[in-house]
């Protein structure tokens, strides 16, 4: 006994004298800086290059079910997570008169599908066209853009708060 005792001891003493192998990692890149010229081209308030969507049948802001399925896929994609539910965070606020990219249909449309320099990433190809028009029906709703009849104050899907 008093053996596997002392064998455990002299165990643990080689394991904590023992060192880690130190590993550097080179890609034979130079490092990235964090601060320097903008990469791309895209600005405020003028239309980028790819704003060639068209709201055509895909797009329906006049049917509740059409905005309150564009109001759950804002969940599911965590748009809360940056937007606040609409009240801005990270992200802009959707509530307000000020859009910096404009607020028509086709605009809210490349914001979602080809994203903004700043933060907001590119969903071109990750989600499906159809969701990309209901996410910006209900994009729109909160802006009040869409008619008051459209919207709905309570969520609409079974057994789940909506907050």
């Amino acid at each position: 006994m008093r053996n596997a005792a002392i064998a455990c001891l002299a165990a643990l003493a080689l394991a904590a004298a023992c060192e880690r192998e130190a590993r550097r990692i080179d890609t034979g890149m130079p490092p990235v800086k964090s601060a320097g010229p903008r990469q791309g081209t895209l600005q405020p308030g003028v239309p980028g290059k790819g704003i060639t969507a068209s709201a055509g049948p895909l797009y329906q802001e006049g049917n509740a079910l059409y905005v309150a399925t564009g109001k759950r896929l804002f969940r599911w994609y965590n748009c809360n997570g940056c937007h606040a539910s609409g009240g801005g965070s990270y992200g802009p606020a959707l509530t307000d008169a000020t859009w910096i990219y404009g607020s028509s249909p086709e605009n809210i449309h490349e914001t979602i599908a080809g994203g903004r320099p700043n933060g907001m990433p590119s969903f071109r190809g990750r989600i499906p066209d159809e969701q990309v028009w209901q996410l910006v029906a209900y994009v729109r709703s909160l802006g009040g853009f869409v008619a008051k009849d459209v919207t709905s104050a309570r969520g609409d899907s079974l057994g789940v708060v909506d907050k």
